[in-house]
């Protein structure tokens, strides 16, 4: 679909082309899953943006990524689109290596502005004149980044659009100044249009003299401001952009008419339009927040939850107990309660919960102000998310010691997301941390054993890193029993002294099975699991091994600064062959968590063939 093609459609077509578009997204969801709430709120949005600027040339940045979907359909990429967030296929966000329409790699929030900013600045130091557009949305914009590049976007006064896709919704709904600040904009909008059109007016006809006469009316605009509606210049304005809007994101004849307005306003300029999230799909309208992202669903009957219990519920259920006993304990989230399963401490807790909005630095330095003052605070973040924070970790909790608990979903491989998702570094920058406990819980029991641990036994920081998705151990009963210790080695299998696997976490599902596997071959070997990552019990993890010929770590984290690694370093200078296995490529793509593993050579079969090349 060409810019040509695209931009010689009637209204009427590319009215019927929106339609077209939502039923494409949601029969591909429906089956592949994916984030639909957001893909189908930007329909219009993109249709009137690829009928105004060409995409071969011009750079369209999207925020997070999460609501590409029609741009990547209009953008060369309909034909394999059945293949989306499958392994070789169609990536669920922008990526350069995909497309040279995607201006760059997107996955997490804020980021949109400065990257935009960066290519409007290397545009005209090329000498260029293509036009820069980024879209953001209002749940990004309580992301510290995207103020940093508002405030340097206005003091430039490059050549630049900003759109801000004004759903009232992030994941879960937004909270903070911020989503007042745009409510109070969308109902006062009769005063700055007003007052666009007044200035445009002026300069437009009245050349000579219309400057002074705004000069002049600047003495007796507050009076006015305040007297039609007590709504001041938008904020927007005062940091040096151009403020349109709020404007109909879905009627698109005004969008295109909007945009064709702003896009030769020489300075940077911000149009802000107003969508649904779900548009066009009756459950994902009514529920938002359960249809950002999904997986495969029955299109008549909607998102059916399997009941099926997860480690974030198992967390969930571990923090609501101990907050209940322990009145000190207190909720954190970065606009992912429902994500991470803090909504239902939330419910429970109303007062003892804070909900920042996507600010994970901000929610990390304000766990150490809690407390310093003498409460816990559990933080519930993804690991991919969190790596945002990682300097408030260092400075603001580990350096002063302050009892904060991070509770780490998504730990290890996140399947069709891809990379940008992963959670494959927190044991390595965790690792590095002065202070900090870190414990990798093998199963729901395990899980309940380190939040009780964390909450009631610890008086520093405290990382608990548990994956996405359910275990398979729950059904052979608890892995600990209330008198053991999560601070010693845990055999689960001892078949013999040839080898030895040592798994930390949640992949001791596949060492597990590659134990069996390898006895079956005729070599015989034992499973040993580790929970305690850091400080990790080196001592007797040698005291179990050293009459082993190898002994084999696995991760489902990367190798540089992890487990293997550092079992390495502590036991460096005895009589022990140790083998580290992990993530080697830092870029493990899209694909099922079981491709992943297979991808890293960290599934059963091959640990197998790994161990037995060795043996």
């Amino acid at each position: 679909m060409s810019p040509e093609y695209i931009k010689s459609l009637s209204l009427e077509d590319k009215e019927l082309l929106c339609s077209e578009l939502r039923d494409k997204i949601i029969h591909t969801v429906s089956t592949n899953g994916g984030h639909l709430g957001s893909n189908l709120g930007a329909v219009e949005l993109t249709v009137a943006l690829l009928s105004v600027f060409d995409y071969t040339k011009d750079k369209i940045v999207f925020d997070v990524g999460h609501q590409a979907y029609s741009y990547k359909l209009m953008t060369g990429r309909f034909d394999r689109f059945d293949t989306l967030r499958q392994k070789g296929g169609v990536s669920g966000f922008p990526r350069i290596s995909e497309s040279p329409y995607d201006a760059f790699d997107t996955g997490h929030s804020s980021t949109s502005i400065s990257a935009a900013l960066g290519m409007a600045r290397a545009r005209d130091l090329k000498g260029e004149d293509n036009y820069v557009v980024a879209i953001i949305g209002d749940g990004a914009m309580t992301g510290g980044l995207s103020y940093e590049a508002l405030n340097d976007l206005g003091h430039s006064r490059k050549k630049m659009l900003v759109i801000l896709n004004d759903n009232e919704m992030s994941i879960d709904k937004n909270v903070g100044g911020m989503s007042k600040y745009l409510k109070n904009l969308r109902i006062s909008s009769g005063y700055l249009s007003a007052k666009r059109n007044t200035e445009n007016f002026l300069t437009r006809n009245l050349p000579v003299i219309g400057k002074p006469i705004m000069k002049m009316m600047l003495s007796v605009k507050n009076f006015f401001r305040f007297a039609v509606n007590k709504q001041q210049t938008s904020m927007f304005e005062d940091l040096g952009l151009v403020y349109y809007g709020p404007r109909d994101g879905h009627d698109l004849k005004g969008l295109i008419k909007h945009l064709d307005a702003v896009k030769d306003i020489k300075g940077p300029v911000l149009l802000h339009i107003c969508t649904k999230k779900g548009k066009g799909y009756k459950f994902a309208e009514e529920e938002p927040s359960s249809y950002h992202g999904v997986g495969p669903f029955d299109i008549s009957k909607g998102v059916v939850s399997s009941g099926k219990l997860s480690y974030t519920t198992a967390f969930a259920g571990a923090l609501t107990e101990l907050a209940t006993k322990n009145k000190k304990v207190l909720g954190i989230s970065a606009a992912m309660a429902q994500g991470t399963g803090m909504d239902k401490f939330a419910f429970k807790f109303p007062e003892r919960f804070f909900d920042c909005g996507i600010a994970e630095e901000h929610a990390v330095t304000m766990a150490g102000g809690l407390a310093v003052s003498g409460f816990i605070p559990v933080v519930a973040i993804y690991s991919s998310f969190l790596q945002r924070a990682y300097d408030q970790i260092i400075h603001d909790v580990c350096f002063m010691n302050l009892h904060v608990v991070f509770a780490i979903d998504r730990s290890g491989f996140v399947g069709n997301d891809g990379h940008t998702h992963n959670g494959l570094h927190d044991i390595s920058y965790l690792n590095s941390m002065p202070g900090m406990t870190v414990l990798s819980p093998r199963d729901y029991s395990d899980l309940k054993k380190c939040m009780d641990y964390a909450i009631n036994k610890c008086e520093g920081p405290v990382a608990i890193r548990y994956p996405r998705g359910s275990s398979v151990f729950e059904e052979e009963g608890p892995l600990y029993t209330e008198a053991e210790d999560l601070f010693k080695p845990h055999v689960q299998s001892d078949l013999g002294d040839e080898f030895a696997i040592l798994s930390t976490g949640f992949i001791a599902e596949q060492c597990q099975d590659a134990v069996l596997k390898l006895s079956e071959l005729g070599f015989k070997g034992k499973h040993i699991n580790i929970t305690a990552v850091k400080p990790m019990p080196s001592e007797e993890i040698y005291e179990l091994t050293k009459n082993v010929r190898y002994v084999f770590t696995v991760e489902e984290a990367i190798l540089s600064g992890g487990f293997g690694e550092n079992l390495m370093e502590q036991l460096k200078g005895r009589d022990l062959k140790i083998i580290p296995f992990g993530v080697e490529d830092q870029m493990i793509r899209a694909g099922t968590y079981k491709e992943q593993l297979v991808d890293s050579k960290l599934d059963a079969d091959s640990i197998v063939s790994r161990i037995r090349s060795v043996l």
